[in-house]
């Protein structure tokens, strides 16, 4: 027993209990269906908590609302941090790592991504929520493992480095996103990095 408390589905008219990873992936997963099949602004708890056959308490005792399970739908398609891209070449490897955190939203309609950016623009506290997950430990990590990579190839200025240039790719990106109100295309992605991160990462270092 891990102590969480268990929750009960249907199958075939009989209780199913499942907890811990087995509960979260059933409901993750049901959020991103719910998503796909009726977009955002008609995705309900009530829905999801049919399609992963739990009850609606059980959700609200890990997510307040509609948006935080959204948020953690989309952090658990996130790309793998702890093994980011490495091709040898910096470009390359930040175009795939960023990518990535944008193509999470290949399968979901363009409505069920203008619906959630609204509740995010109008909510302040699940706009930080998922600003922390575009620029938290993780991510911000994986690009210091890529651009410390580059810099020991001779690739870049390793005296350019600095907490604030590791963290630009995602902040550019994460602005481009609330900003614009739509998934950035990926000639976005190449402008970030071709007009502003690498030649301020290759740049001489200040005397």
């Amino acid at each position: 027993m891990d102590g969480r408390p268990a929750a009960a589905g249907l199958t075939g008219g009989r209780p199913v209990r499942r907890r811990g990873d087995e509960l979260e992936r059933a409901i993750l997963d049901a959020v991103w269906a719910e998503l796909a099949e009726h977009g955002y602004d008609r995705l309900t708890m009530d829905g999801v908590a049919a399609r992963a056959r739990t009850s609606k308490p059980v959700l609200y005792r890990r997510w307040p609302n509609r948006a935080a399970l959204v948020i953690a739908a989309l952090d658990r398609n996130a790309p793998d941090y702890q093994e980011p891209p490495d091709t040898g070449e910096l470009r390359s490897d930040l175009a795939a790592f960023l990518g990535g955190l944008l193509h999470r939203f290949d399968d979901l309609p363009t409505d069920a991504v203008h619906g959630f950016l609204v509740d995010l623009l109008r909510d302040p506290e699940l706009r930080g929520r998922f600003r922390i997950g575009l620029t938290a430990s993780g991510p911000v990590e994986a690009l210091e493992v890529m651009m410390r990579r580059a810099a020991d190839r001779g690739e870049i200025n390793a005296g350019r480095m600095t907490p604030r240039t590791v963290s630009l790719p995602l902040d550019l990106l994460r602005d481009a996103f609330l900003v614009g109100g739509v998934v950035p295309p990926d000639h976005v992605i190449e402008e970030i990095l071709d007009d502003v991160v690498l030649p301020l990462l290759k740049a001489p270092g200040s005397s």
